[in-house]
């Protein structure tokens, strides 16, 4: 099983490297009102990830492999698995169903995008700027 952990990073314990890409943090209810406010002058992306997901990981490296960084654009990372409270928090407010791996796009405090699992493309962020 040690192989399969490495592989899946199965024990739940992944960390991004924050040195190397432009996320910040979304943990905490109250960020969803700050996202939102956020949005009136620029794309806010939040990437909700869970880190006990195989599939969860390669989408994101995916996506981060894609992303071409622009000033217009800020994103959020959740951590599903340390922060399902605040997953189900920004389902809620922001009316778009759960899924994991999850890109939410977010425009003048509207969802402007939503998709999951491989429907998940950097590209799309170029698209909607």
């Amino acid at each position: 099983m040690g192989l399969l952990n490495k592989i899946f990073k199965g024990d739940g314990e992944e960390t991004k490297e924050k040195s190397k890409f432009p996320w910040t943090d979304f943990t905490d209810k109250d960020q969803i009102t700050i996202a939102k406010e956020e949005s009136k002058d620029k794309l806010i992306g939040i990437f909700k990830h869970s880190t006990r997901c195989g599939i969860s990981r390669m989408v994101l490296k995916n996506f981060e492999k894609q992303y071409e960084e622009n000033e217009n654009t800020k994103l959020y990372f959740l951590d599903l698995v340390k922060h399902r409270e605040v997953s189900n928090a920004v389902a809620d407010e922001l009316s778009v169903r759960h899924e994991s791996p999850q890109f939410i796009v977010l425009s003048d405090e509207k969802v402007v995008h939503s998709s999951s699992h491989q429907d998940i493309d950097a590209a799309k962020l170029k698209e909607l700027n």
